[in-house]
């Protein structure tokens, strides 16, 4: 990537994760976190960081997952969290001193062509941090080459829209209201750009990556932290419904109407079960040749 490429990469995600998602982000983050953690679970164990261990947490936004990892390499170890969003920073700074976690250190910072130290990490983590990338492959060169020899790589991304019923019983809820924005071209930076398993394994080893393992997983997902009013409230701030709401301009009456719309299709779904919906994700996993 050439230099001026470096310069603009990424411009557009990091103007909307500093000004318009993180700040959403920060004011909903204790219950967008409970509804994501599980899925930082599954990369924390395949992870499986170790005392002493200094681990790159990419995309760490509020700190949840920054802050999970700094306790595991406890004592001796540290973990670097970099994120494009100062709000989510600012929030999980103060999220660190609340912990009193002196082993955690918080950059602003581009991962794709933030300058990093050679050999410097023992590993990378990332929950639904890495899909974000204007040039993909170099990003993680990028990163490998920030991971010393024999080093390791986990990430958890989600699979394809259609395979996650948190994404299409909200959307099928709004379709008869609200024109539903176009589908991203594939691999797009967004949500699902790792989307495909064929894309996330040409990336990984284009960069550079060996032992690159893709495994699919399903979880059920709780977005409300089991409260129905705050799940259709989540679903109003944050993904596709909210983009689309942004897209249509909506006022108070559309959002009520949306809102109302959501919340009986969600009810439908969850069968009188608890307020969860389904969700798909790839868990991948690489190693830096040593």
């Amino acid at each position: 990537m050439s230099e001026t490429d470096a310069t603009q990469a990424n411009a557009e995600q990091r103007a909307f994760w500093d000004e318009q998602a993180g700040p959403t982000w920060v004011a909903l983050q204790e219950r967008l976190d409970a509804g994501i953690r599980p899925h930082g679970e599954l990369v924390a164990e395949v992870l499986a960081a170790r005392p002493g261990e200094r681990i790159l947490d990419v995309g760490c936004g509020c700190g949840d997952t920054t802050l999970r990892l700094a306790a595991q390499v406890a004592p001796g170890g540290e973990v670097l969290g970099v994120d494009l969003s100062g709000p989510m920073l600012s929030r999980a700074r103060e999220r660190a001193r609340q912990a009193g976690r002196r082993n955690v250190s918080l950059r602003q910072a581009d991962a794709q062509t933030t300058a990093l130290e050679a050999g410097s990490f023992d590993a990378v983590h990332s929950r639904f941090g890495v899909m974000f990338f204007d040039h993909p492959e170099s990003a993680f060169a990028n990163l490998r080459k920030a991971v010393r020899p024999g080093g390791r790589l986990a990430f958890v991304c989600w699979r394809a829209p259609a395979q996650n019923p948190w994404i299409l019983v909200p959307m099928a809820a709004v379709a008869p209201l609200l024109t539903l924005p176009a589908p991203p071209p594939p691999n797009a930076p967004g949500m699902f750009a790792l989307a495909n398993p064929g894309q996330i394994r040409t990336v990984l080893e284009g960069a550079g990556w060996s032992e690159v393992r893709v495994v699919a997983r399903d979880l059920a997902m709780r977005l409300g932290r089991g409260s129905l009013e705050e799940a259709v409230e989540t679903f109003l701030e944050v993904g596709p419904v909210a983009g689309a709401l942004r897209e249509a301009g909506a006022d108070e009456a559309m959002r009520a109407k949306v809102a109302a719309a959501v919340s009986n299709t969600y009810l439908e779904a969850s069968q009188g079960g608890p307020l969860a919906l389904g969700s798909a994700v790839w868990l991948a996993s690489a190693r830096n040749p040593a």
